[in-house]
């Protein structure tokens, strides 16, 4: 039997484990990235581990998240993070160089590589043949320690597509068909496999927009072939011996499989306020829009700019539209600016932010009160822009820029005949905004740079014997990560400050919610399906550990909130029967008894309802590793315990 071309690379990696679904297996990890908004606290476990240099192939620190510097805090965990990277042998790229995704997909990725990185959308480097996978900052510092990353071995899906793309329909469609038959909750425990001969029609950058959006299927990652496409991409990229050609075995079996016929696709949008709200642009209707937002890792590729500016070049965006474009890396912008499609973007009337993540993490840009904002980004939960009514829609560049002109939601098949857009033989390399670090000889002579909002890392308890507790916060299903710890202007300066930025932890929800979980000083939260959907902050855990949250009981948990919270030290719990989700109120006290033993050996557990005076059986899903990390109290506890 033939492998997946996910099976060939997990085979080549594995450290232990075997490739069945559903058990759990370790790999080894070649190259891991961070970004800054998750990278102070990545690193500060990094340090805890007492690991002198990184024992990856290549480790990379990007700034591209916090690059507003209203206040001293970004500015200072930017200097750290680059003392940090001189010592340790991490490869530092500077703020203004891009965005990680973008710059990593240019200048790093290598076909049939393992990559980590401490953000969900990671998978970006499938569109090249890795196995990227997004973590938390914690299995991240691990990795770059040189140790295994441990996953659920996941289920392989085959898309297989064929035919090719209409004129200005593009790869966002494609990816957001896929989420609109398979939902945000269709990859969990997934890998998604692109195969077929429509493969072949689409370019590197167009493939790596759909492995980035396909973290919103909550899979595992998502992988496209290695060929000559991709051969002459990295050969544009002044990289061609890092080639392989890469693909899946004639008769490799998967566990699911679907058809997209390119040709039948239409121009898609994701309406307010999940990314699977998929309807076509003529199902919407000719709807006005207040904003448009062109850029994020998803849609920020040259192809991607030189597209929008064509369709602005010599025209004037609609008085009514706000429109921002932020080309993905110095590279890109670099490109634009020499070939004049900036100018023309200029000329039109947009406005050029800075390389860097931007408006889709809430750093700028928000829309108006209760405005309509059309953005190439891939994800559109309710206040994720900084605008808690803000309606809004995850489309293309093409579609973007049209509606831009237009001023109402507008198909940009309306364009008339679509050019040929070519990606350039050559592309400008100058990676003089990426420091490379010290030699282990001189790395005794660099100091690591601490400001004063980073503080220590929060301190994880061993597990008790016995947990009684009120729930603290009752919450419904899809809650993500934005809900849990939001992003934002305001918020993300305090990322490495886990007491301050814990005071914003389910601010969407419920305000209370902070100093009631310390008021109660512990507590357990009890929610529904899909638990922690959306990014790998692990915030989004270590601010609940330090609100003293012991547990967390739901219908079901996205996968990398999951492990997050198992490196906490929180235990997660799932309902053996969801319909007891209904007979739980907030403020009810919960018990859970003889936890010493069960931990290490139980497959479900008995929590008592001391407040209405019943039981019901809670599911604890977790290899012997994971169980040994709960009981210790957290993977760095783990990790000192048997190091």
């Amino acid at each position: 039997m033939g492998l997946t071309l996910a099976q060939k690379i997990i085979k080549n990696h594995l450290v232990c484990g075997e490739m069945i679904a559903g058990q759990e297996i370790g790999i080894k990890i070649d190259q891991t990235l961070t970004q800054d908004a998750t990278g102070t606290m990545a690193y500060l476990e990094f340090e805890a581990m007492g690991v002198p240099r990184v024992k990856t192939e290549r480790s990379v620190a990007y700034i591209d998240h916090n690059t507003l510097q209203s206040g001293f805090e970004n500015a200072d965990d930017h200097r750290f993070i680059g003392s940090v990277c001189k010592k340790h042998g991490i490869y530092f790229s500077r703020p203004g160089n891009g965005i990680c995704h973008q710059v990593h997909l240019e200048r790093f990725g290598v076909p049939g590589k393992t990559l980590i990185g401490s953000d969900s959308h990671t998978p970006t480097g499938g569109g090249i043949g890795m196995l990227a996978i997004g973590a938390g900052g914690m299995d991240v510092a691990v990795a770059m320690g040189g140790g295994t990353y441990y996953i659920t071995c996941p289920k392989i899906v085959k898309v297989e597509l064929y035919g090719k793309l209409s004129p200005w329909v593009a790869a966002k469609d494609v990816i957001l068909e896929v989420l609109r038959r398979l939902s945000v909750k269709g990859g969990v425990g997934k890998i998604i496999e692109y195969t077929g001969e429509g493969v072949k029609t689409l370019s590197v950058p167009e493939r790596a927009t759909i492995t980035n959006m396909g973290a919103e299927l909550g899979a595992t990652t998502s992988v496209f072939p290695s060929d000559e496409i991709t051969r002459e991409f990295l050969k544009a990229q002044a990289r061609e011996e890092d080639f392989t050609p890469l693909s899946a075995d004639p008769d490799a079996i998967y566990d699911e499989a679907i058809e997209i016929n390119l040709s039948e696709l239409v121009p898609l949008a994701a309406c307010p306020h999940s990314p699977d709200n998929v309807k076509s642009v003529s199902e919407i209707g000719a709807m006005k829009i207040d904003q448009v937002c062109i850029g994020s890792c998803t849609n920020s590729s040259l192809l991607d700019m030189l597209k929008v500016a064509y369709i602005l070049k010599g025209k004037t965006v609609h008085p009514d539209v706000s429109l921002s474009i932020a080309p993905g890396s110095k590279q890109v912008l670099n490109m634009l600016a020499a070939c004049g499609a900036l100018s023309d973007m200029i000329d039109a009337g947009a406005r050029i932010l800075e390389s860097a993540c931007g408006p889709c993490i809430g750093m700028g840009q928000s829309p108006n009160s209760g405005g309509i904002s059309l953005r190439t980004f891939n994800r559109n939960f309710e206040g994720r822009s900084g605008t808690k009514d803000g309606q809004i829609y995850l489309v293309s560049p093409e579609l973007a820029a049209a509606s831009a002109l237009t001023g109402i939601l507008t198909d940009p098949r309306t364009l008339g005949d679509m050019p040929e857009f070519e990606l350039p033989e050559v592309f400008t390399i100058n990676d003089n905004m990426i420091v490379p670090p010290v030699s282990a000889e001189d790395m005794d002579t660099v100091e690591v740079l601490r400001g004063p909002n980073i503080k220590p890392f929060p301190v994880s308890e061993a597990m008790s014997a016995e947990i009684c507790a009120k729930c603290s916060l009752k919450v419904g299903d899809n809650i993500t990560t934005d809900h849990i710890m939001p992003a934002g202007a305001k918020i993300l300066p305090l990322r490495s400050n886990i007491p301050k930025i814990s005071e914003y932890c389910f601010a969407v929800c419920d305000e209370s919610f902070p100093k009631r979980a310390l008021e109660l000083g512990k507590s357990i939260i009890v929610g529904g399906s899909n638990y922690g959907q959306g990014s790998s902050r692990e915030h989004a855990a270590l601010a609940p550990l330090y609100l003293g949250i012991k547990a967390v009981i739901v219908k079901s948990f996205a996968r990398i909130h999951m492990a997050n919270l198992i490196n906490a030290g929180i235990i997660p719990l799932t309902f053996a029967d969801e319909a007891d989700y209904d007979r739980i109120d907030q403020n009810d006290e919960l018990k859970l008894s003889n936890l010493t033993e069960a931990i290490m050996t139980a497959d479900e557990l008995t929590v008592t309802n001391v407040s209405r005076g019943f039981d019901f059986k809670v599911k604890l899903d977790l290899s012997e590793r994971q169980r040994a990390m709960i009981k210790a109290g957290g993977l760095l506890n783990y990790t000192r315990e048997n190091s």
